[in-house]
């Protein structure tokens, strides 16, 4: 998902619209809504945890069987048995390598998150300091 992305966990006038809007239709929209938005970006982590568990479940489940369907040929049943041993473990490995890249990939946002936020501060405190800033117009000037 990019930052760009025009529904994402973020207080963006999409979602904000998107949430008033389930609020109007169906109460319980405007909840799920304002929950995605708070806790959205946590879905991506509490996802791959579920699909991993269910994994393991489920090799667990087709070892379980496995291990009664031998063909009676104890070098097959070996081989076999260690080969899906290393499968095994190379999807462990493929998994932890796809862990730190994800890693990575999010430090990669937060620090170019932090950059634009910096570009943005110096430029709007250059702006304050040379008199070109937006002034705020004070209300008692009116009266």
């Amino acid at each position: 998902m990019t930052n760009s992305a025009l529904i994402r966990p973020a207080w963006t006038p999409a979602t904000i619209a998107l949430m008033v809007v389930g609020f109007m239709v169906f109460w319980p929209l405007g909840f799920a809504m304002l929950a995605y938005i708070l806790w959205g970006d946590r879905l991506g982590d509490f996802k791959r945890d579920v699909n991993r568990k269910t994994d393991d479940f489920f090799a667990g489940c087709r070892r379980a069987s496995n291990k009664h369907a031998f063909t009676g040929n104890v070098a097959f049943d070996d081989w076999r048995d260690k080969e899906l041993e290393r499968l095994a473990e190379e999807r462990r490995k493929l998994d932890e390598m796809r862990d730190e890249f994800d890693t990575y990939v999010r430090e990669l946002r937060r620090a170019k998150d932090q950059e634009d936020f910096d570009r943005f501060m110096n430029e709007r405190n250059r702006g304050r300091k040379s008199g070109r800033g937006k002034s705020v117009p004070d209300i008692t000037d009116e009266a």
